[in-house]
This record gives structure tokens, C-alpha cells and sequence, in this order.
């Protein structure tokens, strides 16, 4: 028991800081941290959260697993503090706002390197898979790791998903798995994972998932008020069938210098149903999307002082859409758009002394667009990020800062550019522990970001504006922290309250011109962001064999639109009003109950009211929603070979609610998941 205590105590000091490297910050030797087998119990006790400067939030392949989730979108709702805008369905689009601060201010890391969609600047979720997914990781302001991509120090929120690494067992040079899901409306989606020693130092991962769904659920359609007529309904031109390849391959050369190699395909069929309107359900429109990336990452302690490492990337993505009643001169209306980056980046990490260390990255893109539409600006946009960053870890705190500096340069074929932007971006976090005895903690950070104009904001159209500017952020918080471990009925205890205040300015919305029909991107908006959000977690061990854990959050935050077009008259439509999709509460409840017989597994999510428009009023009110989940799963296990079965009930009061208006979301449904591992 001492033995293990005291691995936690190391891992919650920062000393796998570098995640998933031996590059650690620490007087003891580094090979003791990664080969011990402390990863499940600080993940049990959650220490990393409990000791971060800023608040993260970690989801293990053992706990996505009892979550009754099957995509990374529907994972990310039960984190607390996010805002998940679902157009229901498996197929439709699902992107994720941390703390109010909007999509494109959340970056999203995989294994290590940025996903980026200049077009739009947010990421589809729907699109990423938890099949061969080991983490999910949410950072709000900065995560704990100085040695990293500068890129992943530009954004106000970082959602990083981690897939799985290879590991045999005694004996074996291969695993094998297989998974297949079914359920209702026709899901189909079988999967394949294969893990394979190679030669001593090489070894390589290979995952392929086909999903194929009609998405035909019912739903209740209201003709008005709740105690008007309705009818009930069942959505149409909702099926989509996605594919996702993605091959890895690994150069353990040895504890002081890996490489990785990752090369990923996706593409996706899918029917674009309309919002739900009384007495027409029509809809016709398809979107069609194919993403490749190759990327590498290399690392090599070169001595006990310094550390290096490179990532590259090659991505490319196309998507097509088609309204074939469009009414216009040919019939129908179909855009082909067309992205391209290249990507480079290079980081050295220097230990000044065991506990003080300093990081140095540079990162370099560029990135191009084209489309087919009339008169298309195709940009092509060049961006220069370098970050220093130190950090300072003892027993009784933990500092951390850092500098951003950014360079863009923009150019086009046709029209006039954006130009340039140069800007400087601060961060700042300490976490210092109170008591000797006890791990509690308070925690702040502070960080000054911007986001980028996204493509569309600037060239799409008459709508594009090319003078815009960044969109600025600021980000404040203080917490609490706690965790304990403990012999008997509870087995550990942890739990964090945060209180964050956010500021943006110069937000950019879209606003008529000479028209209710022509629309302009301008830099109006101003959103001031107070909030709390509170986690908990408990493990209990009732009966040897037995365990229960119970965990959950809650969040609490105004988002009040401050934005005012005529500082004389402040009181306007949307002055001081919640903004939309924001709910003041929200939170998540869990309850995972593991048996030498079969596991069971509770899930709930809760959200309140919400407005679709910026005006507070009633007929802009979409209502509060909860939504339970269970389900119950064994393996079984046939000396080499390991089976699983699991079968899920979602949804299961079959309540009719939206996450978007006029979007409704699936009422009860079942799944079962078979899978067999060799």
C-alpha cells in the first residue's frame, strides 16, 4: 500500500509531465515511472486532475467503456463546463464549446498533432470513432505539459484524443480484435484491430470501422404549444455510412528515442434531413466527405539536461454538396470544396534543475482552399507560432507560463486578402497545496488568446468580410481541489470546484446590410462569461470483488451577450441576455458497478433551458431535457482468446428533446456489441 501511495504521490508531482515519454522532470530514474503500472490507479484516484494548475478532465478506455457512448461527441458531453451542439442522429454534426467560449476556440488534438478545418474553424466530432481511442483528455485554458507543439498552446480549450498503443503479453507477437454493433434503425458497425511486433524496436497498429446506419427514428412533432396537437413522426433523409481506416507504426529505439508514424483515411455518406416544420418533411439534400493525413512524431532525450522533439503532417479533405432541388438555373445546386495543409513543428524541452524546467517550440502551416463557386478568393493562409514556456514542480506547488507569439500571412488568387496578423499571448498557472497531510489544493490560471477569422468568415460570398479581426479572449480561474485515498468501504475520494469568469470581445457575428437577405461577418459582439463547475468522484468496495463508482459534475454559468450597437441606448434586444444554446446548468451522473459476474453501468445527462436566438423570450425557449442511459456487459474469457458482450438501452424514458431547434434527437433505442479478442 505504501508502494502505491507513493507512485501516485510521484505522478501527481508533474513527473510524467511529458506524457507518454520517459522526458520527465525528476531526480529519479525515468524508466521506474513508465514500465510501473501506476497508470490505472492514478486514473482510478484521478490525481493528475486533482493536482493540475488548471482544470482537466480524463476519460480512460475502461471508464468510455461503461459510459453507454459510442462516438467521441457523445463522450465529450459528460465532461463538465462543455457545450455539445448536436443536430441528431449518428450522422449528424456535433461540434463542442468549452466554457461558452464558442467551437472554434476548442482545439482538438490526435495523438499529439492538431486537427484543423480552415474552412469553418471547428471540428465535426461525429467523425472520430472510440473503437481504438485509450483517453480522452479536456484542458480548459492550458494543459500540464510545457513540451508540446506550439500550436497546441493557441487555443482557449484543448480536447486531445489519445488512441491506443501496442503492448503483448509474454510470448506474443500479435492481438487481434473484433468488434460488431447493432442496434436500432438499422445500425450497423463492425470493426477491426490489429496489433503486431514487427522486430525488436518496430511494432504496428492497423484499425479499420465501417458504420452504416438509416437513422429513421420517430419522433413527436408538436403543432404548437406542448398541450397543442402533434403527431408522431419519423425523420427522413438521415442515413449515412462512414468508413475509417488508420494504420500506425512504432520505433521504440529505445527508452530515450521513439518515433511514430500515423496514416488515417475517412470518409463519410450522409443525407442532410431538414429542420422538423409542420406538414412537410421533405428533405433531399447530401453531403459527401473524404479526409487523409499522414503525420509523424519524433522524440530523443539527448542527456539528462535536454530533450527534442519534430512532428510533420500532410493533410487533405474534400467534401461535396448537393441539393437536387435547388431552384435555380440548372436544377440543382452542388459546391466542391477543397482543403490542403502542410505542417511542421519542432520543440526542445531544457531541465534547468530537477524540479525547473523550460520549453521552446516553433511551428510552421500552410494552409489552402478552393472551391467551385463563382469568383472563389481560394486562400491560402501561412501562420508562424512559437511558444517559451517553464515550469516549476515541488511537493507543496506547481507554476507554469508561457508566451505565444503568433504570425499570419494570407494571400488569394482572386480579390483582395486579410492580410496579416501579429499578436503576443500570455498564460500563467499555479496550483499550491495547503495542508502537509492532506492533498487539497487551490488552483488559478489566467490566459489572454484570440481565435482566428475562419475562411468562410472572410471570402464566403457577399457574406465574407476580409477587414475582420481576431477574436479575442480572455480566460480567468481559481479552484479547489481534493483527493484521498482510503482502507475500507471508500477506496478513494476526489472532487474540484472551479469559478471561471471569460470576456470576449470583438466576437464575430453576422448582421444584415442592405438586406434581410445579404448578411455581413462583422466584429461586434461582446460576451461576458461567469460560471462554476464542479466534479466529483468516489470509488467504493462493498464486498471483496465487488466495486462501485460514482462519479458526476455539474455546471453553473451565465453567458450574457453585452454587446450593444448603440452605446447611448444599451437596453437592446439581446443586451444582457443569455446567449444561445448556452444552459445556465448542466451536468452528468455516472454509476458503474463491476462483479465477478456482469458489470452494470448507469449514465445521465441533464441540461436546462435554453434560448435558439439571442433574445431571451418564450417563444425562443427550448426547454430543459435528461436523458438516462443503461447497460450491462461481461467477457468471457477462453484461454488465449477473450470475448465481450454488452447490451445497452439509450434514452431510456424516451424523452422527445432537442439540443438544436427543430433538430430532435433519438428516443429510446437499443444496441448490443459483440467482441472477440485474441
Amino acid at each position: 500500500m505504501k508502494y502505491i501511495v507513493k507512485i501516485i504521490w510521484l505522478a501527481g508531482l508533474g513527473i510524467s509531465s511529458v506524457t507518454g515519454s520517459s522526458f520527465a522532470q525528476t531526480v529519479l530514474d525515468t524508466t521506474q515511472v513508465y514500465t510501473i503500472p501506476e497508470v490505472t490507479v492514478t486514473d482510478r484516484f484521478q490525481i493528475r486532475e486533482v493536482r493540475a494548475t488548471a482544470p482537466v478532465q480524463i476519460l480512460s478506455a475502461e471508464e468510455l467503456k461503461a459510459l453507454n457512448v459510442m462516438q467521441v461527441s457523445d463522450a465529450v458531453k459528460h465532461f463538465s463546463g462543455v457545450t455539445v451542439k448536436d443536430y441528431g442522429g449518428i450522422g449528424g454534426l456535433k461540434t463542442v464549446s468549452v466554457r461558452s467560449l464558442g467551437a472554434q476556440h476548442t482545439a482538438v488534438s490526435y495523438d499529439g498533432i492538431a486537427v484543423t478545418d480552415c474552412q469553418t474553424g471547428q471540428i465535426d466530432l461525429g467523425r472520430f470513432s472510440l473503437e481504438n481511442v485509450d483517453k480522452l483528455v479536456l484542458n480548459n485554458g492550458q494543459g500540464e505539459q510545457i513540451f508540446q507543439p506550439a500550436r497546441l498552446f493557441a487555443s482557449a480549450g484543448t480536447l486531445s484524443i489519445q488512441t491506443l498503443t501496442p503492448h503483448f503479453e509474454d510470448g506474443k507477437n500479435f492481438l487481434l480484435k473484433g468488434t460488431l454493433k447493432t442496434g436500432s434503425w438499422g445500425l450497423v458497425n463492425p470493426s477491426l484491430y490489429w496489433e503486431q511486433q514487427l522486430a525488436d524496436k518496430w511494432s504496428l497498429t492497423a484499425q479499420g470501422e465501417w458504420m452504416s446506419s438509416d437513422g429513421r427514428y420517430p419522433y413527436t412533432l408538436y403543432y404548437g404549444d406542448k398541450d397543442d396537437r402533434y403527431s408522431r413522426e419519423k425523420r427522413k433523409n438521415t442515413e449515412v455510412q462512414n468508413l475509417r481506416t488508420e494504420v500506425n507504426v512504432f520505433g521504440d529505439f529505445s527508452d530515450k528515442e521513439q518515433l511514430r508514424l500515423k496514416a488515417y483515411y475517412y470518409q463519410s455518406s450522409r443525407g442532410l434531413p431538414n429542420a422538423t416544420t409542420y406538414y412537410y418533411d421533405y428533405a433531399s439534400q447530401h453531403l459527401w466527405d473524404k479526409n487523409v493525413f499522414v503525420q509523424g512524431h519524433y522524440k530523443k532525450e539527448l542527456n539528462r539536461r535536454w530533450a527534442v522533439q519534430a512532428s510533420a503532417k500532410w493533410n487533405w479533405s474534400y467534401q461535396r454538396y448537393l441539393d437536387p432541388d435547388y431552384k435555380g438555373s440548372i436544377g440543382q445546386a452542388e459546391n466542391n470544396y477543397y482543403q490542403q495543409e502542410y505542417y511542421i513543428s519542432a520543440s526542445a524541452l531544457y531541465r534547468a534543475f530537477d524540479n525547473l524546467s523550460f520549453s521552446f517550440s516553433t511551428d510552421g502551416s500552410i494552409n489552402r482552399m478552393n472551391a467551385d463557386l463563382h469568383n472563389f478568393a481560394k486562400p491560402v493562409r501561412y501562420s508562424w507560432l512559437t511558444a517559451l514556456a517553464g515550469k516549476y514542480v515541488n511537493e507543496w506547488m506547481t507554476v507554469s507560463a508561457s508566451v505565444l507569439a503568433t504570425v499570419i500571412n494570407e494571400d488569394v488568387s482572386v480579390g483582395s486578402s486579410a492580410g496579416g496578423h501579429r499578436k503576443w499571448s500570455p498564460y500563467f498557472s499555479a496550483s499550491f497545496k495547503l495542508f502537509s497531510e492532506e492533498e487539497f489544493r487551490i488552483r488559478f490560471f489566467y490566459k489572454d488568446i484570440f481565435r482566428l477569422p475562419s475562411f468562410n468568415d472572410l471570402y464566403y460570398g457577399q457574406t465574407g468580410n476580409i477587414r475582420l479581426k481576431p477574436e479575442q479572449a480572455q480566460q480567468y480561474n481559481i479552484g479547489l481541489t481534493y483527493g484521498k485515498q482510503f482502507e475500507g468501504l471508500v477506496s478513494s475520494l476526489s472532487a474540484t470546484v472551479d469559478a471561471y469568469a471569460n470576456r470576449v470581445t470583438d466576437k464575430i457575428v453576422a448582421t444584415p446590410t442592405k438586406n434581410l437577405f445579404i448578411w455581413s461577418m462583422v466584429n461586434l459582439g461582446k460576451v461576458d462569461i461567469k460560471g462554476i463547475d464542479v466534479t466529483a468522484n468516489i470509488c467504493l468496495t462493498p464486498f471483496e470483488g465487488y466495486l462501485l463508482t460514482l462519479s458526476g459534475n455539474y455546471t453553473y454559468q451565465r453567458a450574457l451577450d453585452v454587446t450593444s450597437s448603440n452605446p447611448d441606448s444599451p437596453e437592446s434586444m439581446t443586451y444582457k441576455h443569455q446567449i444561445a444554446y448556452t444552459p445556465r446548468v448542466s451536468g452528468s451522473g455516472q454509476a458503474v458497478l463491476e462483479t465477478p459476474y456482469v458489470n452494470l453501468s448507469y449514465a445521465m445527462l441533464f441540461s436546462g433551458k435554453r434560448y435558439v436566438l439571442g433574445q431571451n423570450i418564450a417563444k425562443n425557449r427550448l426547454d430543459g431535457y435528461t436523458d438516462h442511459s443503461v447497460s450491462a456487459y461481461r467477457d468471457f474469457r477462453f484461454r488465449n482468446m477473450t470475448t465481450s458482450l454488452r447490451i445497452e438501452v439509450l434514452n431510456l424514458l424516451n424523452k422527445n428533446y432537442e439540443i438544436v431547434k427543430n433538430f430532435p434527437m433519438p428516443g429510446r433505442s437499443f444496441r448490443v456489441t459483440v467482441g472477440i479478442k485474441y
